[in-house]
């Protein structure tokens, strides 16, 4: 018979083992204590305290471990991950043991934002791996460095401190910053050394980033600007031709804004000014031997040594070529020799002169052709207002629209000549100030309104009507020689001023009003014959003593001229129409005749 006493020990037994067990299970997943007891090769042989031992890898004890070797008897903390596998053995890892400290002790920086240190031990899609003294951290690749940078690479293998920028346990997420830590480190660098920079103060820095106006240099934890002006005293083009990235540099504080904290720096400023020596060094008219460093759509420019240059207008670079683009009479690099003509010291320019180291070929020009003298030459170009005609000497002459022809317009008869045709002209006028040479071809002939005699104001000619317009008619006066008669101008009476009663070539009579020669024009007027002949006519025949009216003394005296003109006239019809001038005057002769009786009624 079983003992009642012993079931109750049996039972509490199996109740305290079970308790054990589950007290046991609770630890499973946690850090413990445990007891080197041996170590075998590359194992490490620890008792946790329960029934069976658990093995390590020696190399879990990696990093800070391996500054002093494990000893039997030495206590350390491991993770417990099984109490008891298959073999009998507890299941234990260092390195998971770490981890859950190292989560610990990050968990409190992240509540503080206390930097961490972690070393980076390889790259990843988008970023770095960061070990976090056993916890593994992601580093995104945009929170590397301040400046987004191309080659990173370096930093695997480095230990940096880092932000912690985010924590997930239970995913066993962490996201961390560099970037954040550089900034905060800038900041107070800056702030320093900001406190005690100012204007004038020489530094050194490494050229971080070069731009097309200038370059960006790295003084530590801040950055200056170092335009491309104050690089050198001699012209640079682009920031490159003198500097490169990370090269080391020396600069002086030119300007500082303690507000927006810009700083601009400058190299040239630790050289001597080459314009100091350039005042007493260049004269006017002193002559030297430079080279083209630029060329531009106005001009080149020639250093005359270093950072002195000068530039040659256009029109100083050939006394001939004057529409040629200056990259056709020079090239880059060119050695040339250049005359100074002007130096402007508060505006650091030198206006330098090329064509005045050669000969004149406009004072040759007048030296050899008087003015008046016929040449010849070939058409160089044609324009909207004239000719140019090539000349010896490499040089032109322009024959104007004015100066083609004496009757036509320079319009209608420029297009009778074409490129390469051999003209002769007149030499009209050589202005050396100008460099021009003025010709003429019409001056090779005589002007016809200087030739005619006839063409003076109150002379009365004959013409021939060659066109008919609204406002009156245009005739032929001589060969080359036109003239108009205004409408106004066709008869003394308004009622017989009509275009109409004309046709062209028929020929008119008309007395000179007016002979402009500049724009040669020549005024003419039917009506001034007609009122100069009822004048004449009442001079000669007009008398208060015949006892006749003045229209029967106006009359007669007409009619008496008219009988001795058909009398002069031979071999022509009896009804043969009069001339209109001679019929206006009768016409005007019988009306004054009415007026006469009337009065002396």
């Amino acid at each position: 018979m079983v003992n009642k006493q012993e079931i109750n020990k049996t039972e509490s037994f199996a109740e305290l083992f079970a308790e054990q067990i589950k007290q046991d299970d609770k630890k499973e997943g946690q850090v413990v204590k445990g007891t080197v007891i041996s170590i075998e090769n590359d194992m490490i042989i620890i008792d946790v305290g329960y029934k069976t031992e658990g093995r390590i890898n020696i190399r879990e004890f990696s990093g800070k471990d391996n500054k002093k070797a494990l000893e039997v008897g030495d206590v350390i903390d491991v993770y417990l991950e099984k109490i008891e596998n298959r073999f009998g053995e507890a299941v234990l890892s260092r390195e998971k043991a770490r981890r859950e400290e190292s989560w610990e002790t990050l968990e409190k920086a992240s509540e503080i934002k206390e930097k961490v240190n972690g070393t980076i031990f390889g790259r990843v899609k988008g970023g770095f791996s960061v070990d976090l003294d056993g916890a593994i951290a992601f580093l995104p690749g945009s929170q590397v460095d301040v400046r987004p940078t191309r080659d990173s690479n370096h930093l695997v293998g480095s230990t940096q401190l880092f932000h912690i920028l985010k924590m997930d346990r239970r995913r066993g997420n962490i996201v961390v910053s560099r970037r954040s830590v550089l900034e905060e480190s800038r900041a107070e660098a800056k702030a320093e050394l900001v406190s005690t920079m100012e204007e004038g103060q020489v530094l050194e820095g490494i050229i971080k980033n070069i731009t097309d106006y200038g370059a960006f240099v790295d003084l530590g934890e801040v950055d200056g600007l170092l335009h491309v002006t104050d690089i050198s005293w001699k012209r640079i083009s682009h920031p490159t031709e003198a500097l490169s990235i990370g090269q080391k540099v020396k600069v002086q504080v030119i300007k500082f804004n303690s507000e927006t904290q810009r700083i601009s720096l400058g190299m040239k400023q630790l050289e001597e000014d080459p314009w100091m020596i350039a005042q007493n060094k260049y004269k006017v008219d002193d002559r030297f031997t430079g080279r083209v460093t630029n060329i531009t759509d106005y001009g080149a420019f020639v250093e005359l040594e270093s950072g002195i240059e000068g530039l040659v207008h256009v029109s100083e670079m050939s006394w001939t070529k004057k529409n040629m683009q200056p990259g056709k009479i020079v090239s880059t690099s060119e050695e040339v020799e250049v005359i100074v003509l002007e130096i402007d010291s508060e505006k650091r320019r030198i206006s330098l002169g090329m064509k005045q180291c050669k000969p004149n070929p406009w004072l040759d020009l007048q030296k050899n052709y008087e003015i008046g003298s016929e040449v010849e030459g070939e058409v160089k170009s044609i324009t909207e207002f004239g000719l140019f005609i090539g000349l010896p000497g490499d040089m032109d002459g322009l024959i104007h629209l004015s100066d083609l022809d004496w009757n036509s317009t320079g319009e209608d008869i420029i297009s009778n000549f074409k490129k390469g045709d051999m003209v002769k002209a007149k030499l009209l006028e050589i202005d050396i100030g100008k460099e021009r040479v003025s010709l003429g071809i019409k001056q090779l002939t005589k002007d016809p309104m200087q030739d005619n005699s006839n063409l003076k104001k109150g002379n009365v000619i004959t013409t021939v009507i060659k066109s008919i317009s609204e406002k009156g008619l245009h005739v032929e006066i001589s060969e080359g020689v036109n003239g108009f008669v205004k409408k106004s101008e066709l008869a003394k009476e308004r009622s017989d001023q009509k275009v109409e009663r004309f046709a062209v070539d028929e020929k008119i009579d008309a007395r000179i009003l007016s002979v402009d020669s500049k724009s040669r024009e020549v005024s003419l007027s039917i009506k001034a014959i007609q009122v100069a002949e009822e004048k004449q006519a009442l001079k000669d025949y007009g008398s208060v003593d015949s006892g006749a009216s003045l229209g029967d003394i106006l009359g007669a005296a007409l009619e008496k001229k008219a009988k001795k003109n058909d009398k002069n006239t031979e071999d022509k019809p009896k009804k043969e129409v009069k001339s209109k001038s001679k019929t206006a005057v009768k016409k005007t002769a019988a009306k004054e005749k009415k007026v006469s009786k009337k009065d002396v009624k």
